[in-house]
């Protein structure tokens, strides 16, 4: 008898070989390439320099609010 993955490692190579001599192969290859092409075209971030630019603006967002809180202070004591 054929262990159960086996049988399901056989049954997904030869459906991979079937889609391989399809149309379906080629219509995936296509469309890769066409999603690639736009992707390029636009001017995208990486998800790690999105999140570096967020981090650098809420540290100058405190850093605003900190000296806005000094030049307060300043002004108060000149009054």
């Amino acid at each position: 008898m054929i262990a159960p993955n086996q049988l399901f490692d056989d049954f997904q190579k030869n459906m991979s070989e079937f889609l391989a001599k399809t149309p379906a192969a080629d219509i995936e290859r296509n469309m890769k390439a066409f999603m690639t092409q736009a992707f390029s075209r636009m001017d995208l971030v990486t998800r790690e320099e999105f999140d570096i630019q967020a981090d650098l603006l809420a540290r100058a967002l405190e850093r605003v609010e900190s000296l806005e809180a000094r030049v307060q202070a300043l002004e108060q004591g000149d009054e």
